[in-house]
């Protein structure tokens, strides 16, 4: 239930609304405006609370059911674009902020080249994963805490702000330590512990889609994080899986401009993984921007050759080079830049 205020609004007005949310043992998340505030109750039992108990206090403009399962991610909570800052860039605005790196993070001397080279190209947040869950237990999983000190040397060396992702509820505020966005992988978009963990901590967060779940999933997922109280969510779509086995996943493209309509939360779009092979890479990065997403996650390494996770998707340096100014071009034409 969405309970808009008045503009102009007293802060007494607001704690009314609060107060009476919690006597009827309800949840409440703020949303305090430039010009009004927007007060969301949560709770299972709202569908048997009637709206006149909040319209009838002072300040109360409307009050709303939301009925879609999403309520926090949702545009009825928030009307404006949400833009995530991460140390001065900013997602959600009118720059597409790219994300570059290896997928895993494998010594010192890999790392730091990488971090050199997509600074250099224009990418304005560095990728690098420590903790690698992969799909067969005999396959490399990363260096952990090792990886995460190698990552807080390349931002310090570079100074470039670092994205890794998080596995383990018990990992959240070691990684938040050294990352500055953490990322939620497709396998733990429906970890709801995690999700809840991460909701607890103010580090932003990347929430990647599930490779079967739908847009709604996906958003409401997003809630578990919003819900605790941490509102610097990003949404990543990194393909589904479909009957179409010629790429490694199916890129919707199509989920860009529907949460864009549904939500308030900054999509980017990882072409990689939809991908699954570098040539393939630019044409669906490039189909990203003009389709309105915030930025995008790339995978570059030095030399994909000797990459110990998903080389065949990484691009080289001068592939990303060479992308990054075709995607220069193609973001000036949408009114926004890189």
């Amino acid at each position: 239930m969405i309970v808009e205020m008045r503009t102009g609004t007293t802060p007494e007005e607001i704690d009314g609304v609060v107060q009476r949310a919690k006597s009827l043992g309800l949840g409440v998340q703020l949303n305090l405006g430039t010009e009004k505030a927007v007060v969301a109750l949560l709770g299972s039992n709202t569908g048997q609370i009637p709206t006149d108990l909040f319209a009838v206090l002072p300040g109360v403009a409307s009050v709303t059911r939301i009925m879609k399962p999403y309520k926090l991610a949702s545009r009825e909570f928030k009307a404006e674009n949400s833009v995530v800052n991460i140390n001065g860039v900013e997602v959600g605005g009118k720059r597409i902020v790219v994300m570059a790196g290896p997928c895993a993070v494998e010594n010192e001397a890999q790392l730091m080249e990488a971090a050199r080279i997509v600074k250099q190209c224009g990418a304005s947040v560095l990728r690098g994963g420590a903790f690698k869950p992969r799909t067969s237990p005999f396959s490399f999983q990363g260096l952990g805490e090792a990886g995460l000190e190698m990552l807080s040397r390349a931002k310090e060396r570079y100074g470039i702000p670092v994205i890794t992702e998080v596995v383990d509820t018990h990992d959240v505020s070691t990684v938040a330590s050294h990352a500055d966005i953490l990322q939620v992988g497709s396998r733990n978009m429906q970890n709801f512990t995690l999700l809840a963990a991460i909701g607890k901590n103010s580090c932003p967060v990347v929430l990647k889609r599930g490779f079967s779940c739908t847009v709604t999933e996906w958003l409401t997922a997003a809630d578990y994080v919003l819900a605790g109280g941490n509102s610097q969510v990003i949404l990543c779509e990194r393909g589904i899986r479909t009957f179409e086995d010629t790429t490694r996943f199916s890129l919707d493209i199509s989920s860009i401009p529907v949460i864009r309509k549904v939500s308030h939360l900054p999509v980017i779009v990882d072409p990689s993984h939809a991908a699954g092979h570098w040539s393939l890479v630019p044409a669906l990065a490039k189909a990203a921007v003009a389709a309105g997403a915030d930025g995008l996650l790339i995978e570059v390494h030095p030399n994909p050759k000797e990459a110990l996770v998903d080389g065949l998707q990484s691009l080289t340096p001068s592939d990303f080079a060479r992308l990054m100014e075709e995607l220069r071009t193609i973001a000036k034409s949408v009114g926004r830049y890189i």
